[in-house]
């Protein structure tokens, strides 16, 4: 694998800083399974009593999803092909505002433990058994690309079994999920992000140091074309430009950030729904930074291997391990600080696998086990613990298959997501803003949005296989480093390079992977309202109040509020869905709202839900 490094061991400083992490993730969720209500509760093991505040919520929404594929992936990204990937930052801001908006005011004042409850209070239960089912799936396969990197940083320096390492990983992460449920989790993501933003900056620090400064740096990374400008270039089959990552990027931070139920989980366990909104704004720095010491890591490895490529001389066999080649290559004569970084990795991977065990477990419970299966708290809550630890051994199953793909890490993981995210993100825009939209209409709509995006998704692996077979015959070398290798990916940039006549198929199993949750979503939504009108559209009064979000009569309030001239509104009852709502604060004493209070909400767009969903907390 990476012969290089199997006589660069870690030193005992190394050992040390590494077991320091271990010890003190797990001691976190000792901590919490043994004070306050000792985890005895669903609600303090599953949502951690609806009592954090924004900026430990901040930290833990961004750990969730920055894992150890982005630490990995983006650095290898920039060393291959140059900074256009950072343009995706310009997707946050529309990623996060939107989620902050809109998404997070209709979840929280419906006062909901698992996101899909939404999807039966809009639709059915049906819609809401099939969203459930789609996320499990969806964040079983994502597990293992996300316990699997790390493992592959630990055996590579240290020579440590690479399945005692997945397996190490997937016990520490499965012992503090289950005894400190939710509250444990968010607060050793807390940690874990500390470590993280200190191994990155330490590896930069040395890295620009033995490069000759910043400014040779920047020179070496211009001279061999890795300052890359805007490519404006429409062609939907580029795998990264500025409208793939700046457009096509703002539907994956939907889909990540807006309602999936992991980072929806965590906006719902804050006190207030102020603290969620806030949170919400507050990831932004964080993944700007997180995604700025990625992106200079990848040009300081390019500075200082510009003309010593391990992987041309095939010291390493991925581009995957260039990152951790250039650690203990580079941080070998500095003791402790590789096993800084190998922390580094290991607490962006304990971070993802911890929250996906927690959102799982309560999905499970809350969608499939509690409608059908009445129980006491106590039962509830041993079970919940029980599924924390089920899903742990199941990602550790699915670290293999990911061993089998031999993907390239940080586009598989956004392909899956794009492929399964994509399709959840349009049923819940279908609830969200078209009232007409009924049950048979979501359903058949995610039906068909997983069924495009599987096979968009098998048939780029299959057409991928068939390029592979062809350019084996051909003198010329296939570029491996621009293609995915996983059934995941979508780009198949031989076939785009080679044929002057690309077949409309071809084109579409091309697409960029960034593009996924865009097209997929967009099925579903037309999908679901084609079906919607043909089966008899849902009228607006049979819509349950509080859970859609008035666009229209938000616009015409800002309006009114400029002074513009409005036309009278039709009649509608969706009038009376959204009446001002009468907060409560922690004791359920009810509190007016003022005049002052309410024009401040109008203007920021903030939609305002009825008096049967007032079982809220919300600040005063």
């Amino acid at each position: 694998m990476m012969d290089a490094l199997g006589t660069k061991h870690f030193s005992l400083a190394d050992f040390i800083v590494f077991g320091m992490l271990l010890a003190i993730s797990v001691a976190i969720g000792l901590y919490h399974a043994f004070s306050g209500g000792r985890q005895r509760t669903t609600q303090e093991f599953l949502m951690a009593d609806r009592s954090m505040s924004s900026l430990p919520l901040a930290l833990s929404l961004m750990a969730t999803f920055q894992s150890a594929v982005a630490i990995v992936g983006t650095p290898a990204e920039i060393f291959n092909n140059g900074t256009q990937y950072w343009f995706i930052g310009c997707a946050y801001i529309p990623g996060l505002l939107i989620p902050a908006r809109i998404f997070i005011p209709v979840f929280y004042r419906l006062h909901l433990t698992s996101v899909y409850q939404y999807l039966e209070l809009r639709f059915s239960k049906t819609v809401r058994i099939c969203g459930t089912v789609t996320f499990i799936f969806q964040m079983v396969i994502y597990m293992g690309v996300g316990i699997y990197t790390p493992a592959l940083a630990l055996n590579a320096v240290t020579g440590f079994h690479l399945w005692g390492a997945v397996l190490a990983t997937g016990l520490v992460c499965t012992v503090y999920t289950t005894l400190g449920g939710l509250k444990a989790v968010i607060w050793a993501d807390v940690f874990q992000t500390l470590v993280m933003f200190a191994g990155q900056f330490a590896v930069i620090a040395v890295g620009v140091h033995q490069a000759g400064g910043p400014a040779e740096v920047w020179r070496k990374a211009r001279e061999g074309g890795r300052i890359s400008g805007i490519d404006l270039n429409p062609d939907p089959t580029q795998r990264h430009t500025f409208w793939t990552l700046a457009v096509g990027g703002v539907f994956l931070m939907l889909a990540l950030y807006g309602v999936n139920q992991a980072q929806v989980q965590r906006y719902l366990s804050s006190r207030t729904e102020k603290e969620a909104i806030m949170s919400c704004y507050l990831v932004f720095p964080c993944l700007q930074l997180a995604l700025a010491l990625s992106c200079m890591i990848g040009l300081v490895m390019f500075a200082c291997y510009k003309e010593d490529n391990p992987l041309q001389k095939k010291v390493i066999s991925s581009r995957d391990q260039m990152v951790l080649y250039f650690v203990m290559d580079m941080l070998q004569d500095f003791p402790g600080l590789p096993g800084l970084f190998v922390a580094c990795l290991f607490s962006a991977s304990l971070s993802t696998i911890s929250s996906a065990f927690n959102s799982l477990a309560t999905v499970t419970m809350e969608d499939l086990i509690k409608p059908n299966f009445p129980m006491d708290e106590s039962k509830a809550t041993l079970i919940s613990k029980l599924l924390a630890l089920v899903y742990g051994l199941l990602c550790l199953a699915m670290a293999y298959v990911v061993h089998i793909m031999h993907s390239s890490v940080l586009q598989a993981a956004l392909s899956i997501f794009g492929m399964v995210g994509g399709p959840l993100l349009g049923v819940f825009c279908l609830g969200l803003f078209f009232s007409s939209a009924n049950s048979t209409g979501a359903v058949t709509g995610l039906v068909v949005g997983l069924a495009v995006a599987l096979w968009i998704g098998i048939g780029s692996f299959v057409a991928r296989n068939s390029a592979i077979v062809l350019e084996t015959n051909s003198t010329e070398m296939l570029d491996l480093g621009n293609i995915t290798m996983g059934p995941v990916t979508a780009v198949v940039e031989t076939i785009t390079q080679k044929s002057s006549q690309t077949s409309i198929l071809q084109a579409i199993y091309s697409l960029s992977y960034m593009w996924y949750s865009a097209l997929n979503s967009t099925v579903v939504v037309i999908t679901g309202l084609l079906v919607s009108y043909l089966t008899g559209p849902m009228a607006e009064g049979d819509v349950t109040p509080g859970t859609l979000y008035p666009v229209w009569g938000n616009i015409r309030r800002l309006f009114k509020l400029r002074g513009c001239y409005v036309p009278p509104a039709q009649h509608s009852t969706s009038a009376q869905q959204w009446p001002i709502i009468q907060d409560k604060d922690i004791n359920g004493a009810v509190t007016k709202t003022t005049e002052e209070e309410e024009e401040e909400e109008l203007q920021s767009f903030l939609p305002v839900t009825g008096k049967v969903l007032v079982e809220h907390e919300s600040s005063v």
